[in-house]
């Protein structure tokens, strides 16, 4: 439960405290103002009658701290002495009235946020304090702040527009309140247009492989949610952070968890911090998480929800959208042109649902391609497209116009021979070749007919199988339980 400390009380503070008291959480309030202390008391509200800058009379933990005296001077007395008792806190200051220049510069240096009463509206004050977001804003600061040193913060293996701009959006959420972190990734970026994101918005990703996990105090995942699997990280590896919409297959472990698989990007949950703690977005991020919010909704029809829209409107007041054309019309690969000329070419069509095997390929992300272009296919709901590189079958699943869930359906096939899993609609998979590569090397043709038999049947027979898709539950909404 969020524990709100009101140091100091005006008329201003009068009315943050009646709202805070509305919300969940605790309030306690410490002014040296008998009358404000008597009013307060009669409203069953905690109040101690004390100097706001003495932290004897400070309660043993506070998740935020809202200073609302009129004085600008109490008011920066009592910020210090507050960042002083409880570093982890979100500390929220008014200027009070007519503060000095370098009043008010000391208090910016000590608040995360800044509120003028008389430049702002009530709601607007409201908002910057908070009081209409959840705990999870404040916990995440709380474990940011508890950090003895940087954060790594980890992709999904392969990361697509929505991991990338969701990483170096929490690099600069953690940078923001003090905390070193750098932005890491597994596998490749190989897929066009997701080199085109990191090249044209000169995003710095450090791969996995020259990494030190031991120089990191804390590791934070993105667009996953489960360490060792699928991102480059030993197995097991204690987690700090974990952000993802992507419905979980297990329990996540993590001091602090936001899993809300309703909302269709983990860019749209980075967009909502950023305006919570009022961190100002420059036009580069802002361009990567409107990005990372379109791929992954596929232009705001796939998974969308509200927040997605809001987001995007917000986004798009920073963004620059010269930027998005270049990066969504990048040059294409003679060899991704081929794969998809291959899948079209070996296609299994039965019924609305059809496979193809393009034996080995040298760019695994062209299967997303072919697998896209198929559905093209008139008649066609569901399309799964495979092939192998250095000893791994890689596959991509798409659906539209169905309620078979491809990300569930890849699971149930192929999760016992490998790893697989992704959303209702767009899904992928990996499965070592094993014993299969045995099959004699100088024969493409034979080793592709044997993985061929061997992954396509057990797609079909899943499919003919799988439930209907079921409505998505967000684990954090109101009347569930973690």
């Amino acid at each position: 439960m969020v524990r709100r400390l009101v140091l100091g009380c005006s008329s201003i503070g009068h009315t943050l405290i009646e709202q805070a008291r509305e919300r969940r959480g605790e309030v306690y309030v410490v002014t040296d103002d008998p009358g404000w202390v008597t009013t307060l008391r009669e409203s069953n509200v905690a109040a101690v009658e004390a100097d706001p800058a003495d932290p004897g009379s400070y309660p043993d933990r506070a998740d935020v701290v809202i200073v609302a005296d009129d004085d600008p001077d109490r008011n920066l007395a009592a910020a210090r002495t507050a960042r002083k008792r409880y570093p982890d806190a979100s500390i929220v200051a008014c200027v009070g009235t007519a503060p000095a220049e370098s009043v008010r510069e000391s208090l910016a240096a000590v608040a995360d946020r800044l509120v003028d009463p008389a430049e702002a509206i009530a709601d607007r004050v409201l908002n910057a304090v908070g009081l209409d977001a959840d705990e999870r804003i404040v916990e995440l600061v709380a474990v940011l702040r508890s950090l003895s040193g940087p954060l790594a913060i980890v992709t999904h293996d392969n990361p697509d527009p929505d991991a990338i701009a969701s990483a170096i959006g929490l690099q600069r959420i953690a940078e923001a309140v003090g905390v070193d972190a750098d932005a890491c990734y597994g596998g490749e970026i190989s897929h066009q247009e997701n080199r085109a994101l990191v090249n044209v918005l000169d995003i710095t990703l450090r791969h996995l492989d020259g990494v030190e996990l031991d120089t990191y105090a804390g590791i934070a995942l993105v667009d996953h949610s489960r360490s060792g699997v699928n991102d480059g990280l030993p197995e097991g590896t204690n987690v700090d952070i974990v952000i993802d919409h992507h419905p979980p297959r297990a329990p996540v472990t993590a001091r602090y968890v936001d899993v809300r698989p309703s909302i269709g990007s983990t860019s749209t949950l980075i967009a909502d911090y950023f305006d919570r703690l009022s961190i100002d977005l420059d036009e580069r991020l802002a361009t990567a998480l409107l990005y990372g919010l379109r791929i992954d909704t596929r232009e705001f029809t796939r998974e969308v929800s509200v927040a997605d829209f809001e987001a995007a409107a917000r986004l798009l007041e920073t963004a620059d959208v010269s930027i998005l054309e270049r990066v969504e019309r990048p040059n294409v690969s003679p060899e991704t042109f081929e794969i998809i000329a291959t899948a079209i070419r070996e296609r299994d069509v039965r019924g609305s649902v059809v496979a193809s095997c393009v034996g080995e390929i040298t760019d695994r992300d062209a299967l997303a391609q072919a697998a896209e272009r198929l559905l093209d296919l008139e008649g066609i709901t569901i399309t799964f497209v495979y092939g192998y590189l250095e000893g791994v079958v890689y596959a991509s699943a798409r659906s539209r116009g169905t309620d078979v869930d491809v990300g569930e359906t890849l699971r149930d096939a192929l999760g016992q021979i490998g790893s697989a899993g992704g959303h209702a609609d767009m899904a992928g998979a990996q499965i070592p070749l094993g014993i299969l590569a045995a099959v004699d090397e100088d024969s493409t043709e034979t080793l592709t007919e044997v993985v061929r038999e061997s992954i396509s049947g057990r797609f079909f027979e899943t499919v003919a199988d799988a439930p209907q898709t079921p409505p998505v539950e967000d684990p954090f909404s109101e009347g569930t339980t973690d």
